[in-house]
């Protein structure tokens, strides 16, 4: 009897996780992905591209009071924006989510998200470079 029992709770466990990939593959949330530096660098460029109303999600580590500097340059031109979330949903000044660049103090320390989408519905690619420096 209990290894009937254990064999049934594997296979539910095995199941269960089976459907957690296949949920992941068929359009689950993925992870912002992190912008690291170079050793010995301060800024890095990422060159990623978006389509219809996916966004792209970067995350990046600083200490408070650092200065912060994001440039976003995209093609076709202004065809995506960004957004800034400071830890702890801290105010950073901006005053709406449709931003080009950014330089300001942090006020926290710890992840700042950066969320790059297409400021339309309409259908369509954006291809952007995004320049993030951390003093």
């Amino acid at each position: 009897m209990l290894k009937n029992l254990t064999i049934v709770l594997l296979a539910l466990t095995w199941l269960a996780l089976g459907d957690s990939v296949v949920l992941a593959q068929g359009g689950g949330k993925a992870e912002p992905m992190r912008i690291e530096f170079k050793r010995g660098a301060n800024s890095t460029t990422v060159k990623d591209k978006i389509s219809g109303q996916v966004e792209a999600e970067y995350v990046v580590a600083a200490r408070k009071g650092q200065k912060l500097t994001i440039k976003l340059t995209s093609a076709p031109t202004r065809s995506s924006v960004f957004d800034l979330k400071a830890p702890d949903s801290a105010d950073l000044g901006l005053e709406y989510d449709a931003n080009y660049s950014y330089n300001g103090t942090l006020p926290r320390t710890g992840d700042y998200l950066i969320t790059v989408v297409r400021p339309t519905s309409s259908p369509g690619t954006s291809r952007f470079t995004l320049t993030v420096t951390v003093r």
